[in-house]
């Protein structure tokens, strides 16, 4: 099974390198936006696309991603609320495991049912713990998951979830306040989740500014995904983008 845009990130993080991430949801988007958001991503140097979301009601997922990869050369990798959300014309395809949950569909449940239609695919497929983390408001992923996420102050218990995920062979940790959050993920959390995992760990939810975002990677993010912020104003793709890749400047000078 291929494993490129894994390699990658695994190699990035080695370096000390800071990827971004514009996470698009196919519902909120039309042909315009979409021409808009692809022409600020490649002004600003971003690393990926995630496509997707909680919900996805609309049925032009496929539509979507076949006008990014007519436009540009940046990567696209599914991140599915369901198993229906899978595209062949994607790149890679995060198989989200909800570790942070107790909802067996979630563990394990679901991804019975999608296995053969995910390797039918053809899609370069990476395990990911997904671990909700609490926000301080309701959020659709919390609600669909029907889950209760950890609490924002609990940093042992997120440090030994994703170690357990780690261990239990995801290639991918990914922390996410969800979408809205109130609160993102505080720093010292990333902090003590980075110092005990090995494998590349991406950060979302609630990143509302390039501060938050250069922290974030300070404190060992390897991946920042920013979808609301952007829904609401495109144009801080730019500042977002400077201040995660100067992150990794200052890091390895330092």
């Amino acid at each position: 099974m291929k494993q490129v845009l894994y390699q990658q990130l695994a190699e990035r993080k080695r370096s000390g390198r800071k990827s971004f991430t514009v996470l698009i949801d196919p519902d909120k988007v039309d042909s315009n936006s979409i021409e808009q958001l692809v022409a600020l991503s490649l002004d600003a140097k971003v690393d990926y696309f995630f496509v997707g979301g909680s919900l996805v009601i609309s049925s032009h997922l496929d539509e979507c991603i076949q006008q990014i990869k007519a436009a540009c050369d940046i990567p696209v990798i599914l991140f599915p609320g369901s198993p229906s959300q899978v595209s062949k014309y994607a790149d890679a395809l995060l198989y989200l495991s909800l570790i942070s949950g107790r909802n067996p569909e979630l563990l394990i449940g679901q991804h019975v049912i999608s296995a053969p239609f995910v390797k039918k695919s053809g899609l370069e497929i990476m395990p990911t713990g997904y671990m909700v983390i609490d926000g301080g408001a309701p959020t659709t992923v919390s609600y669909i998951s029907n889950a209760t996420p950890i609490p924002a102050d609990k940093n042992e218990i997120a440090m030994c979830t994703a170690m357990a995920g780690e261990m239990l062979g995801m290639k991918l940790i990914y922390m996410d306040a969800g979408s809205g959050a109130k609160r993102p993920i505080n720093e010292t959390m990333i902090e003590k989740v980075a110092r005990h995992i090995e494998a590349p760990l991406i950060i979302g939810g609630g990143i509302t500014d390039p501060e938050k975002a250069y922290r974030n990677c300070k404190a060992g993010a390897d991946v920042i995904v920013v979808g609301n912020a952007i829904e609401k104003d495109p144009s801080l793709i730019k500042e977002m983008s400077a201040a995660i890749h100067s992150s990794a400047t200052v890091q390895q000078n330092g």
